[in-house]
């Protein structure tokens, strides 16, 4: 794994690329960490979706754990950039959505069990 740009708090490594667009950027944005819950974005539930369609305009859709989250725009933008790392991505496109809200039932097994949910 190669050091790659801080996506959150903590310097963080990018994983190493299978090939797999879509395995490629969930990986980096994997990287991406809510700042006030040591978890990763993904793995909290807060993408909706990946739309890779188009290389050059791949589309995600995010959420936020709190309609008022003070961050929300260094969100979007973190999960973007790293996207973006991902071989093959030419262009991201985030859309913040609030529909469904989240609810800590969407997060992965791993980030309940980090969080003591499990």
């Amino acid at each position: 794994m190669n050091e790659a740009l801080v996506f959150s708090d903590e310097p963080v490594e990018m994983p190493e690329w299978t090939g797999d667009l879509e395995a490629d950027i969930i990986a980096a944005i994997r990287t991406v960490f809510d700042p006030e819950i040591p978890v990763n974005v993904y793995d909290l539930g807060l993408i909706y979706r990946i739309d890779i369609g188009n290389v050059e305009a791949i589309e995600i859709d995010m959420t936020l754990t709190a309609p008022g989250c003070p961050v929300a725009g260094e969100m979007l933008k973190r999960v973007e950039k790293a996207s973006l790392q991902a071989p093959g991505a030419k262009g991201v496109k985030m859309k913040l959505v609030f529909d469904p809200p989240w609810n800590p039932s969407v997060m992965s097994d791993e980030a309940k069990l980090e969080l003591g949910m499990l």
